[in-house]
């Protein structure tokens, strides 16, 4: 069963004569442990599916199914805790707060879930462990430099155990050497932890890790093409990655 699928997927924006048309028909499902890039020019509705896929906005027709649910049949409030526990999100600008530690911040969604906070550390600092960050538990993020702040928000990201990872420009605010480092720790979500990550990404380079890159242009899937991606163990080493921080 595909973790999501998008089916016959629009949305639009306005009404009348000022309505615009972000997304037209998008048919699209991701597998569990896949990795899926989507590019496109600027306006072309890259973000607006990412939104949608993660329930963050409702389409104008059409449906998403996360693990055979409809998001559609969903209340506000199930739609919440469904966002919460079965997806997570990484953004471009990392969306860190600034008061807390890079443990407290990967703990804060499952804080927000009602976990006990000494378990929600303990979890988060788990995951900080695994993306390279065992030594920084107690920095906060000005402490910290953009690719170390974007390995929290991976951590943060993982630490509820979701199916699903959508991430948005992870790479744009990176150098390349920092930009290889984060990208190949997406690889290793898919190939050694199980998630399905898709990302979008106006990078060919970047998009280049992923099995699949989906084409969009005005709305709709041009074109797709399938990789033979390079997986963890073609990589480099955790020591190279951890130099690349």
């Amino acid at each position: 069963m595909a973790i999501v699928e998008a089916r016959t997927l629009s949305k639009v924006y306005g009404s009348g004569e000022v309505a615009v048309t972000a997304l037209r028909g998008i048919n699209l499902s991701v597998e569990p442990g896949a990795f899926v890039a989507v590019m496109g020019p600027s306006g072309c509705g890259k973000s607006t599916l990412l939104q949608l896929l993660g329930g963050l906005d409702r389409p104008t027709s059409g449906d998403v199914v996360i693990e055979g649910q409809a998001l559609a049949s969903l209340s506000d409030d199930a739609l919440t805790t469904l966002r919460r526990r079965r997806i997570g999100f990484i953004f471009q600008t990392y969306n860190l707060l600034p008061i807390l530690s890079a443990l407290e911040n990967a703990a804060l969604p499952l804080v927000l879930d009602g976990v006990r906070p000494a378990e929600a550390h303990a979890r988060a600092a788990a995951w900080l462990e695994r993306v390279g960050l065992g030594d920084r538990l107690h920095h906060r993020p000005d402490q910290l430099s953009g690719g170390q702040q974007q390995r929290v928000a991976i951590a943060r990201a993982l630490v509820t155990d979701p199916a699903l990872v959508l991430a948005d420009e992870p790479t744009g605010n990176l150098d390349s050497r920092a930009a290889d480092a984060i990208v190949q720790l997406l690889r290793q979500v898919a190939d050694s932890w199980g998630r399905s990550v898709l990302m979008v990404t106006h990078d060919p380079r970047i998009a280049a890790y992923a099995d699949r890159i989906i084409f969009l242009k005005d709305g709709t899937i041009v074109e797709e093409t399938r990789l033979a991606a390079p997986t963890t163990s073609t990589l480099a080493g955790p020591d190279k990655l951890l130099e690349a921080r």
